[in-house]
């Protein structure tokens, strides 16, 4: 499968998560404090997988179409952040691909916490490239499940009680549509793992 016939299989899933969050936003209500121009999850390097990166790249080569001085703007600040991480990267900065070892997994998790999203606008403090961010940055803010247990945006649930955080929990993917696509892109592409924003823009176009 051409990686072009992932989009409407894609659209399903960026349908699926958006759902959830508006759900989960609806019944976090005023304990939901997310808005355009709070920018703290915006800053710190994160991992995102090849779905991710190829939904940034469609992203940026149809804005260069549309907004060709925004798109250098993107393009301007990604160059300059690869620049900034390139020296200790976890992984190779050649392919922008993450080692994902046990050893790489402790590098990573203290690379680039201060480094801003390439797409953020510094600005006026938005993204972008929101229609075409990575799913963590679609449900990130309510409760969300992992192995650590649930977590949610520090900022906000001020005030909220365990078992009022715990109804507002997000289900983004409850039928891990995310990995089946995940699993059918790098089987055709021949790319496999995670990479980061910065990386996924400058290394990896489409």
């Amino acid at each position: 499968m051409h990686s072009s016939r992932l989009i409407p299989d894609d659209r399903k899933l960026i349908q699926i998560a958006d759902s959830a969050f508006a759900d989960a936003a609806r019944r976090s209500g005023e304990w939901l404090v997310c808005r355009p121009g709070c920018t703290q999850c915006c800053v710190g390097v994160f991992a995102i997988n090849q779905l991710d990166a190829l939904r940034l790249q469609r992203g940026l080569r149809k804005l260069e179409n549309n907004d060709p001085a925004r798109a250098e703007r993107i393009k301007q600040r990604t160059r300059s952040s690869t620049s900034r991480l390139s020296k200790d990267f976890p992984g190779d900065s050649t392919t922008g691909m993450l080692d994902e070892s046990g050893e790489g997994k402790l590098r990573f998790a203290e690379f680039g916490n201060d480094e801003p999203c390439p797409v953020l606008d510094p600005l006026t403090g938005t993204c972008d490239l929101y229609e075409s961010r990575p799913m963590t940055c679609r449900v990130f803010g309510p409760p969300v499940r992992s192995e650590e247990g649930l977590g949610a945006c520090e900022l906000c649930y001020h005030g909220a009680t365990d078992e009022e955080i715990i109804s507002c929990e997000i289900r983004p993917d409850p039928d891990d549509l995310e990995s089946i696509l995940v699993e059918e892109l790098e089987s055709t592409t021949g790319k496999k793992g995670h990479t980061t924003v910065a990386y996924a823009l400058a290394l990896h176009p489409e």
